[in-house]
Parts: structure tokens; C-alpha cells; sequence
């Protein structure tokens, strides 16, 4: 086993396609401004490379008892009470990483790291 796999259930999963399954599901949250917080850093490396900055940072993956236990960061839009956006995502975050791969997830951690505004 690699230190870029997970070993869950009998099988072995690349901690990137679980962190590919928990971005989309958390973008898709209404109140989610982006996965992987909005920092500076990577919105100028998006701009001037035409390159998107992985999100394999954005979420951390990890097996407790043959269960999956998640971390997520994301930018929130304003506006959005943080304990309901933390609860849509990790319901979100758990039905998508349950139905697609088939495993238990003990818990997901969101990380709010930054707080988008509205643009007037």
C-alpha cells in the first residue's frame, strides 16, 4: 500500500479520487464558495497559469476502524449561517463518498478558511 492509497473494506482507494468525489459533492452545497478555501495564492496561480491548484490539500482522507474519516476546507459566500453550511456539507460529503465508493464515513470535518462577499 502506497502512502497515496487507503485501504477500507478489502479494497484500496487513491486518496485523490476520494478527494475528487468529496470536492464535487461539497461544491455543489448551495453557500460553498469553492473548495479549498478562496486564498490569494491560489486564485493568481489560476489566473497567470491557466491551471487550477489541486484539491488534494483541500481534503484529507484517513481510515479509523474500517471507516473513512474526511476533512474538508472551503470559502463560504457570506450570508450563509456557518453551523447549517457545515451540516449540508458534511451530508452531502457522506451520501456521495457512501454511494459512490461504499464505505462508512465516521466523520467529516469542515474547515471554513474563508468568507466570500458578494460582489455589489
Amino acid at each position: 500500500m502506497s502512502e497515496n492509497e487507503l485501504r477500507v473494506s478489502g479494497i484500496g482507494i487513491s486518496k485523490s479520487v476520494v478527494s475528487t468525489i468529496v470536492s464535487l459533492a461539497a461544491s455543489k452545497v448551495d453557500g460553498v464558495a469553492s473548495v479549498g478555501g478562496n486564498d490569494i495564492a491560489s486564485s493568481l496561480i489560476s489566473v497567470f497559469t491557466s491551471r487550477t491548484v489541486p484539491q488534494e490539500s483541500a481534503v484529507e482522507a484517513s481510515v479509523e476502524d474500517d471507516k473513512l474519516k474526511i476533512g474538508i476546507h472551503i470559502a463560504a459566500f457570506y450570508g450563509y449561517p456557518f453551523t447549517k453550511l457545515a451540516g449540508d456539507v458534511r451530508a452531502a460529503v457522506a451520501k456521495a463518498v457512501s454511494e459512490q465508493v461504499g464505505v462508512s464515513v465516521s466523520a467529516v470535518d469542515v474547515c471554513i478558511d474563508s468568507l466570500v462577499f458578494p460582489k455589489e
